[in-house]
């Protein structure tokens, strides 16, 4: 597929928080709402054109949130809190319910009636995953180095810097295995639906003997579990919609380079060199060659500005085969 090949394709749009959450700011509902219908009057432009759509989104901000309320609910009121599966369900129907409505109302504004749909996922994982002994996802709001650390002692939390911006509480993030409700996401996209899945990289359970499902604590990578998803439904595009406009080598020095094309080869190199952290850049690009190894044609990396403009080759990183 070449730059800016207007082919139908079959998306998977894999959104990072600042495409739902606003960066620097409170994260009201009212500001959510804004930034949500900005990006999505974007992806209502990709769906106006004909192509297949499934989101994914991040929820670490937010179900960080919704743990810690219910911890403050179960101490002022004596209301039970839920374990932190459940607090990621709940952040895949809120979450889910912003994007469906704002892609909805931004299809009608375009003169499309196309029906948009959340499925709340579940996703397995391993639960002898190493990931649980060692807790890496940020997840709930920044604090001072002082507040943190008195945090982790009063609740048995695991906290770390978090990219120079303050201190957060880590969980567990084990590697995505299966998309449990693949195949209803798989038949709504057949049939012409535009889906929001896979939400906070997906709730995460582990499967029993007997095949029954049981929820664990953890948050699962978004961009793991959007290259999980894309294989399973046949998509063709995998694009991940971050902070930065187009993935750049050397971040942060003088003589930083940005790519606007990045070979499968090259990415492979960049990875194992450490030019890609864990923590920031690193899953993104292990899920983009984990994408195209696995048929994909191609991966997109850019920010929410700028999704029209990379779909069209003009913006972003694009990730190719060899």
């Amino acid at each position: 597929m070449q730059a800016g090949d207007s082919t139908r394709r079959r998306f998977v749009i894999a959104l990072g928080g600042n495409a739902i959450l606003p960066v620097g700011k409170r994260g009201t509902f009212e500001e959510q709402v804004a930034v949500t219908q900005q990006t999505m009057a974007q992806v209502a432009q990709l769906a106006v054109a004909g192509h297949e759509i499934v989101m994914s989104h991040g929820n670490g901000p937010v179900v960080g949130n919704i743990v810690l309320r219910g911890d403050a609910g179960e101490q002022l009121h004596g209301i039970p809190a839920m374990p932190m599966f459940v607090c990621g369900a709940d952040s895949q129907g809120g979450l889910g319910f912003l994007i469906q409505q704002a892609l909805r109302n931004a299809l009608l504004t375009a003169g499309i009636d196309r029906p948009v749909a959340t499925i709340v996922t579940q996703v397995t994982v391993d639960p002898h995953d190493p990931a649980f002994a060692r807790p890496t996802k940020p997840i709930g709001p920044f604090y001072d180095e002082a507040q943190a650390r008195l945090l982790e002692q009063e609740n048995n939390w695991t906290v770390v810097q978090d990219a120079g911006r303050g201190w957060r509480r880590v969980v567990p993030s084990p590697q995505p295995l299966a998309v449990v409700e693949w195949p209803a996401i798989k038949a709504l996209l057949d049939a012409g639906v535009l889906v929001i899945a896979v939400g906070g990289g997906g709730i995460p359970v582990v499967r029993e003997p007997d095949g029954q499902l049981r929820g664990v604590d953890a948050v699962i990578d978004k961009d793991r579990a959007s290259d999980l998803l894309g294989r399973l439904v046949g998509a063709d595009t995998l694009m991940i919609v971050t902070q930065i406009e187009k993935v750049c080598v050397r971040f942060g020095q003088p003589d930083v380079e940005a790519l606007a094309i990045l070979p499968a080869s090259r990415a492979r190199s960049l990875l194992a060199a450490g030019e890609f952290p864990a923590g920031s850049m690193g899953p993104k690009i292990e899920s983009a060659l984990g994408f195209l190894a696995n048929g994909g044609r191609e991966v997109i990396i850019t920010d929410p500005v700028s999704i029209l403009a990379a779909v069209a080759g003009r913006a972003g990183t694009r990730i190719l085969p060899d």
